[in-house]
């Protein structure tokens, strides 16, 4: 085992231990995109399930949206080749958004809607309890801004966090993994570079930004995305806004 991979697992294994994502039974439904960080996601999490003093059960999905279904015969491949059950589906979201998008707005909210929704009734079907997703540290990050910027929240991703329905919990096991360190480890573990999803609405321009922004920022100062992260684990009620936190919060401190 590489130090990378050593490294990766210790993060990984810091997020399951403090946000309790793996437990006794369960089912996961890994999310395979086809892209380097599902991959990382799916070995990282079979090194944490032998590991685990329980039975674990691991299954890999990719949801074709209807956009392009040239990765899913690779990742199928991939996942035969290491014994890894798995499931290929398809789903036509590229009706929905055509019919339900109001000319010039964004797709990538009703798309994630889609995405969510569709993999919470694969989980049903194939009985999965969880549903691991591949975000990293720098994918937190970028969601803040992207959320405090362009709509006016403040929120990233949530790390485990059950469904509306109760039919599921989804979970983000990389939290703390740098993207860097995850682009080193495809390489390493030489994992397929397959064509990724092209939604043909657009070019994702305001994550864009914000991936330039930080970029920029953290040539300046390396601990900018470091500072993001652990400002999201160090927060101060009674120094915003919102009426609900600071009725709980007790007196404000400077």
């Amino acid at each position: 085992m590489s130090r990378l991979e050593k490294r990766l697992l210790r993060q990984v294994g810091r997020a399951v231990k403090e946000f309790d994502l793996l437990e006794r039974g369960d089912r996961i439904m890994v999310a395979l995109s086809g892209g380097k960080d599902s991959f990382a996601l799916m070995v990282l999490l079979q090194h944490m399930v032998r590991r685990a003093p329980f039975p674990i059960e691991l299954i890999g999905v990719n949801l074709d949206q209807g956009f392009t279904r040239e990765t899913q015969e690779g990742i199928a491949a991939w996942c035969a080749a290491r014994g890894i059950a798995h499931h290929m589906v398809q789903a036509n979201h590229t009706r929905i958004l055509a019919e339900k998008l109001r000319p010039g707005a964004t797709p990538c909210p009703l798309c994630a809607r889609l995405r969510r929704g569709a993999l919470y009734d694969i989980a049903t079907e194939l009985g999965a309890n969880k549903l691991a997703l591949g975000h990293h540290r720098d994918d937190m990050a970028e969601t803040l801004l992207l959320n405090l910027f362009y709509s006016g929240q403040l929120k990233a991703m949530a790390v485990r966090l059950p469904s509306d329905q109760g039919n599921g919990t989804v979970i983000r096991p990389m939290l703390y993994c740098h993207e860097a360190d995850l682009a080193a480890y495809a390489e390493e573990q030489g994992f397929p570079q397959l064509p990724g999803p092209t939604c043909g609405y657009g070019d994702h321009r305001y994550r864009a930004r914000i991936k330039a922004l930080l970029r920029d920022l953290n040539e300046d100062n390396p601990k900018v995305t470091s500072n993001i992260m652990a400002a999201m684990a160090n927060i101060r009620p009674s120094h915003l806004l919102d009426p609900q936190f600071l009725e709980l919060s007790g007196p404000a401190e400077d």
